[in-house]
């Protein structure tokens, strides 16, 4: 891992990307969805824990049964090609065994809520972090958002089980033309860093 990314893959993946609030009308296949997951699911979590559950809702049904749970202001995201639904499963340890075979990491977690909960928040946050990332790797535009009903979410996506919703990401085409906010300052190393 020695090679550094070219700038156009930095700009990509970061400097020039942004967060779009319109979209094209261009599909996102099944298989790009994919191929998106397949990159995504390489990033690190603790333990390999990978509580992150996904959601990629896509058809006008689904956007009709995830429209009331939005904010006002998010419903526009209703245009992109696909929202996912990043979750945190509750009983990712019970995959333990299999995802990191050698110590009973399981019995780290079972019977402690306080920790599952951290645990599955902060991981699922860290997959949704590169889902967004692998998505702009596969050349498409992200929105990620909050402003949602997490209980109404959950109550229509993931019934039954122990998933809990974390954030949403619009993924599509953006269309740069129609909403794009000019790109807000950001923190300098000074402001946000210090080297101990």
């Amino acid at each position: 891992m020695s090679e550094l990314l070219s700038e156009a893959s930095l700009d990509q993946l970061f400097r020039q990307a942004r967060t779009f609030n319109a979209w094209l009308p261009k599909d996102v296949s099944d298989e790009q969805l994919h191929q998106l997951y397949e990159l995504a699911k390489f990033g690190p979590t603790s333990a390999n824990a990978s509580p992150m559950r996904l959601v990629f809702v896509k058809s006008a049904q689904a956007k009709a049964r995830l429209e009331p749970h939005l904010s006002e202001g998010n419903r526009k995201a209703l245009a992109a090609p696909v929202i996912a639904i990043i979750g945190s499963d509750q009983t990712f340890y019970e995959h333990l065994p299999k995802l990191f075979p050698h110590t009973d990491a399981r019995s780290w977690f079972a019977g402690n809520p306080a920790l599952i909960e951290t645990t599955a928040f902060r991981n699922s946050s860290l997959q949704g972090a590169y889902v967004l990332l692998a998505a702009r790797a596969l050349g498409l535009d992200c929105g990620p958002m909050s402003g949602f009903d997490n209980a109404g979410v959950d109550a229509e996506f993931f019934a039954g089980t122990a998933i809990k919703s974390n954030f949403l990401i619009a993924i599509g085409h953006g269309d740069a033309s129609r909403d794009l906010f000019p790109r807000n300052p950001r923190l300098a190393f000074d402001e946000a860093c210090s080297i101990a």
